[in-house]
C-alpha cells in the first residue's frame, strides 16, 4: 500500500498534468507559487516541493532560478484541428461554413447563417444604452471584468432561472465572454484529449468544430421530433462511455425540435447511471411561446449544467454568455476562466446588456420577435414547399427550419451551386455527425426577405440532382 505522503504527491502531480492536458496551463505558463498550491490541494509545501521536482524529472516542467516553475516547451503537442476522419469536401465542414456566413459581404443574401437581420434587432435600446455608458463610472470604460461577471446581469440571470423552478444563488452562476467560450470553458474543465463527447445527430455545427479543437471523438444519437432518440441513447452511453453530451433543449438546432417530458427524463436517468455530464445551451429561450422542459430544472444543476448568451435577441456584436452549474463546478470554471482570459466579458458589454434587460421594452421586443418569426415560419414554408422542399417539422418558435430536398438532391451540391451566385446556404451533413444528412438544409426563415434568394434557390435546386439520392437522417 502506498504511504499517505506519497499518495498526496502524485495527486497534486495529477492535478497538474490534468491542467496542462486541459490545456488551462499552456506552454510557457507559471505554475501556481507552492504555497498557494498548497494551500489549494490543503497539502504541506513540502509535498508540492516534491510533486514540482519529480514533474520537472519527468520533463513536464522546467524550474527557474528565483523565478518558479513554468510548462516545459514540449509538455503538449502543437494545437491541430484536423478533419473528422480526412477527405471531408469544403461544404461540409463547420469551420467552411462558418467563414462563409462570418466573412460574406454585410448586404448579401444569407439564409444559411444563425443570427437575425440587422432590422430586427432592438437598435434604438442598444444606442440608448451606450449612451447611459458613456454617461456612467469610468471604470466600465477601463478596468477588467470581474471573475464572475457583472454584477447587475447575474442579478437580472438568476431571476430569470428562479421563475425558471431552479433553487439557484449567486454561487451557481457566472459570466462568460460568449455561449461559444462558455462551452469551450467546460470541455476545458471536464475533457482531457481522446475522452468521447455524445452530440445530436443533426446538431448545431459549432459544437462540432469546438469539439475537434479540443481533440476528442465525437460520437452521435438521431435527433426526434421530442428529442434524442432515447433508445440509441441508452446504448450508445453504454456503449461509448461519453463524459459529456451537448445538446439545445428548447426549439433544437437545426431541427427546431422541442423536448419532450418523457424524454427528458429517461435522458436525465442514463446519464446519472453512465455518469455523463450535460451541457444544455439554452440560448434560444426567449423564442419559444410558452416555456418547454428544461433538463436542468429537472435535474436541479447536479449533472447538468446550463449555458446560454444574448446574441440571438439582442446583439452578436456584445458578446456575452453564461454558465449555471453545481457551486463546485463553477468555481473551478471561475479559474479555468481567469486563467484563459483574465477575468469575465468586458464592462461595457455587460452594461449594456443588462441595461436593455432590464428596460420594460426589452419584453415587448421579444414579444415583437416571436410575431414576426411566426408569420416569417409559415411565409417561407409555403413558398419552400411550392419548390418541394419540405419542412422536417413546423417548430414552436425560433427561425430555423430544418428542410427535406426532393427526392435525389443532394444539399451539399445545392450550397456549392448557390455559393457561385453570392447565397450563402447550410447543408445538412454539416449538422452531422454521421453524414446522413445530405437530403437536408436549414433555412434561416428571417433571412430570406430578399426576392432575389428564390430565384438563387430554385437554379441551385436544379443543378442539385444527383444519382443516387441521398441516406435519410436519424429520426426521420
Amino acid at each position: 500500500m502506498k504511504d499517505r505522503g506519497a499518495s498526496r504527491t502524485e495527486a497534486v502531480m495529477d492535478a497538474i498534468r490534468s491542467r496542462i492536458a486541459g490545456r488551462a496551463l499552456s506552454s510557457g505558463d507559471r505554475l501556481p507559487s507552492i504555497r498557494s498550491f498548497a494551500a489549494a490541494m490543503r497539502v504541506s509545501p513540502s509535498t508540492v516541493v516534491e510533486a514540482y521536482d519529480r514533474l520537472a524529472a519527468e520533463g513536464l516542467i522546467r524550474a527557474r532560478r528565483g523565478s518558479g516553475f513554468y510548462v516545459a516547451s514540449s509538455a503538449l503537442p502543437p494545437l491541430t484541428l484536423g478533419e473528422e476522419g480526412g477527405g471531408r469536401i469544403p461544404e461540409v465542414d463547420p469551420f467552411w461554413v462558418s467563414r462563409q456566413s462570418l466573412d460574406a459581404d454585410p448586404d448579401a443574401a444569407k439564409p444559411g447563417c444563425g443570427w437575425l437581420p440587422p432590422s430586427w434587432m432592438p437598435e434604438a435600446a442598444l444606442r440608448r444604452a451606450l449612451r447611459n455608458l458613456a454617461r456612467g463610472e469610468s471604470s466600465l470604460l477601463t478596468d477588467y471584468g470581474g471573475t464572475r461577471g457583472a454584477v447587475a446581469l447575474r442579478r437580472l440571470l438568476l431571476a430569470r432561472l428562479v421563475d425558471e423552478g431552479l433553487q439557484v444563488s449567486g454561487e451557481n452562476l457566472m459570466l462568460t465572454g460568449s455561449g461559444t467560450e462558455a462551452i469551450d470553458l467546460i470541455c476545458r474543465y471536464v475533457l482531457r484529449p481522446g475522452d468521447t463527447v455524445l452530440v445530436d445527430d443533426p446538431c448545431y455545427f459549432n459544437f462540432r468544430a469546438l469539439l475537434r479543437a479540443h481533440q476528442v471523438r465525437v460520437v452521435s444519437v438521431p435527433y426526434t421530433p421530442s428529442g434524442p432518440d432515447v433508445e440509441l441513447f441508452e446504448a450508445v452511453l453504454a456503449q461509448e462511455g461519453p463524459r459529456l453530451y451537448i445538446t439545445n433543449s428548447a426549439l433544437h438546432n437545426p431541427t427546431g425540435a422541442t423536448l419532450s417530458p418523457q424524454t427528458a427524463h429517461r435522458v436525465l436517468v442514463a446519464a446519472a447511471a453512465h455518469d455523463v455530464t450535460i451541457v444544455e445551451d439554452d440560448i434560444f429561450a426567449d423564442f419559444e411561446p410558452e416555456p418547454s422542459v428544461r433538463l436542468a430544472a429537472l435535474d436541479g444543476l447536479n449533472r447538468v449544467v446550463r449555458i446560454g448568451s444574448f446574441s440571438k435577441t439582442l446583439s452578436a456584436s456584445m458578446r456575452c454568455g453564461y454558465i449555471a452549474g453545481a457551486m463546485e463546478h463553477i468555481e473551478t470554471l471561475v479559474d479555468l476562466q481567469v486563467a484563459t482570459r483574465f477575468g469575465g466579458p468586458s464592462p461595457m458589454v455587460t452594461e449594456v446588456i443588462a441595461d436593455v434587460l432590464s428596460a420594460g421594452n426589452y419584453r415587448k421586443h421579444v414579444e415583437e420577435l416571436r410575431r414576426r418569426l411566426t408569420g416569417a415560419r409559415r411565409a417561407v414554408g409555403d413558398r419552400l414547399r411550392a419548390m418541394g422542399i419540405e419542412p422536417w417539422l413546423m417548430p414552436r418558435g425560433g427561425f430555423y427550419l430544418w428542410c427535406r430536398l426532393p427526392e435525389g438532391c443532394d444539399s451539399t451540391a445545392m450550397a456549392r451551386a448557390a455559393l457561385a451566385e453570392g447565397l450563402v446556404l447550410a447543408p445538412g451533413n454539416v449538422f452531422s455527425v454521421s453524414e446522413s444528412a445530405s437530403p437536408f438544409l436549414r433555412i434561416n426563415v428571417a433571412q430570406c426577405a430578399d426576392e432575389r434568394i428564390w430565384g438563387i434557390m430554385q437554379r441551385s435546386l436544379n443543378a442539385c440532382s444527383q444519382s443516387e439520392p441521398g441516406a435519410a437522417v436519424p429520426g426521420r
